[in-house]
């Protein structure tokens, strides 16, 4: 499902002629096989973020390589890695990253109009996927008119309305209190358990990294893996 091979990045700051150059990942090296649920952890700074980007396309490694379902990634374009995502990528984010003036079903909807999927389809696949988080009955409800757990779970619908084999959360509990958190943690379980999904998980909250098959500690931009027993 995704492969990580000697994946080093850098970062220049300063000015042209005074650049400094600051390593944040030095030769990480890891799999994921379908199915799991793993958990990236590590202190401010340590690089799990980066690394997040960089198996999302939105930077390039340095050096090394990504693969993604036997797909080099880390060799495509803006434009080829933005299509790769839409069939193959979903995201959860910590802060939801709704759109304000769109209402759930709109919100969920909108990859579904990116793909090209015709109005009565999307109507389909946009309310079984509402439905499948349990907001089938908010699917005219503003961001701001949902909680915070329930605005997780339309971020969460929006990144399950594609069928992705992938989804990748960013702490994706970071903005709930400790018993929407623990009903988020149980939901992402189930959709594992049920649709086969494989998540990868960025997160600095134990409780959130114990959800896994395999933490993966990452420390001074190097990979320090241990496997939960």
């Amino acid at each position: 499902m995704i492969e990580i091979k000697d994946v080093s990045h850098s970062f220049e700051i300063g000015k042209k002629g005074s650049k400094n150059i600051i390593p944040v990942l030095k030769n990480v090296s890891f799999s994921i096989t379908k199915g799991e649920i793993v958990t990236i952890v590590g202190r401010s700074g340590s690089g799990k973020s980066t690394l997040l980007n960089i198996i999302s396309g939105f930077i390039k490694p340095t050096d090394g390589e990504v693969w993604i379902n036997d797909t080099l990634t880390s060799v495509l374009n803006e434009s080829k890695f933005a299509d790769f995502r839409l069939k193959n990528v979903g995201f959860i984010f910590q802060n939801f990253q709704l759109i304000p003036s769109m209402t759930a079903y709109q919100n969920v909807e909108l990859p579904l109009i990116f793909q090209g999927m015709g109005e009565a389809a999307r109507a389909k696949q946009t309310m079984d996927t509402l439905k499948r988080v349990g907001l089938n009955e908010y699917k005219d409800h503003y961001p701001s008119e949902l909680s915070g757990g329930q605005q997780q779970r339309v971020s969460i619908a929006r990144a399950l309305v594609l069928n992705p084999p992938l989804i990748l959360a960013d702490e994706p509990t970071g903005s709930l209190d400790s018993d929407t958190e623990k009903d988020l943690l149980q939901f992402i379980k189930e959709l594992n358990k049920d649709l086969g999904i494989t998540f990868l998980i960025i997160t600095h909250d134990d409780q959130v990294a114990q959800i896994g098959n395999r933490i993966i500690e990452i420390a001074d931009g190097k990979v320090l893996e241990g496997v939960k027993q």
